[in-house]
């Protein structure tokens, strides 16, 4: 067995213009793969510091929740490169309301671009992923995909978002495309913006006692889209600091002092 990890030359990944999409990228290109940033937001600064850094990018005009765009997008990397190895739908957006006071427009435009959008991507990609012989989809989810998460939209998005996945990767493997989700728990990016009581109350909850680090989330999605992880498909890695195994009884014993 080699020990060199090898990732597909060429990965898509959505909402890429900023926090954990951008993260990935930048690690992607510095590991030899021309990363396809696709945002609503302009990724072009995003793609000149790559490019100037040594590695390949292009950026990509994409709304996730329109399937015209996702074809184009994917007619513009066959035209360019030929090929696609790999896909990241990161693209999500995050709304802290509970179930009463979550509006009609919330819970649509939630699910459109949280689960509809892996959606319409997965089925754009596929056919070049195929002729490109096989590659890896990663959905990120949530440990909201995992618990019963207070915010609906949210955590319904996230929790559809997992069974699309296993759905995928059934239907996906006779053309050697694996399909998995990751499940971060609390990571410092802009989604928790202006939610400084929501972190600190969360994070009596994680026995780790912290946030991850966006190197720990990305680890975890280069070594589902690698050559290290060729027979895993239909499941799912959560990355939380024990949060979803074990904090709710962790927080019990230490709020009775049982725990040092």
């Amino acid at each position: 067995m080699s020990d060199r990890t090898n990732y597909p030359g060429v990965v898509l990944v959505t909402g890429g213009a900023g926090g954990m999409g951008a993260h990935h990228s930048r690690t992607l290109a510095a590991r030899g793969s021309h990363v396809c940033i696709a945002d609503v937001a302009d990724s072009s600064a995003l793609v000149e510091e790559i490019i100037s850094g040594g590695g390949s990018a292009s950026a990509h005009s994409l709304d996730v929740t329109d399937p015209s765009a996702w074809a184009r997008v994917v007619d513009e990397i066959r035209s360019a490169h030929g090929e696609l190895g790999g896909l990241i739908n990161n693209a999500g957006i995050s709304r802290r309301l509970e179930f009463m006071d979550t509006p009609d427009d919330i819970w649509e435009l939630t699910m459109k671009i949280n689960l509809f959008g892996p959606f319409y991507g997965m089925k754009a990609v596929a056919p070049l992923m195929q002729e490109s012989g096989g590659g890896s989809i990663v959905n990120i989810s949530s440990i909201a995909g995992q618990v019963g998460y207070f915010s609906p939209a949210y955590s319904s998005s996230k929790w559809g978002l997992t069974g699309l996945s296993k759905s995928a990767a059934g239907n996906f493997a006779q053309w050697g495309i694996r399909v998995n989700s990751v499940h971060p728990g609390l990571v410092g990016t802009d989604l928790l913006g202006g939610a400084s009581d929501f972190v600190a109350a969360s994070l009596k909850s994680v026995p780790f006692g912290r946030m991850a680090t966006l190197d720990e989330i990305t680890e975890a999605v280069l070594f589902l889209l690698s050559d290290k992880s060729t027979y895993t498909s239909g499941t799912e890695i959560t990355v939380d600091g024990g949060l979803v195994s074990n904090g709710l009884y962790h927080r019990i014993i230490a709020e009775t002092g049982e725990l040092s």
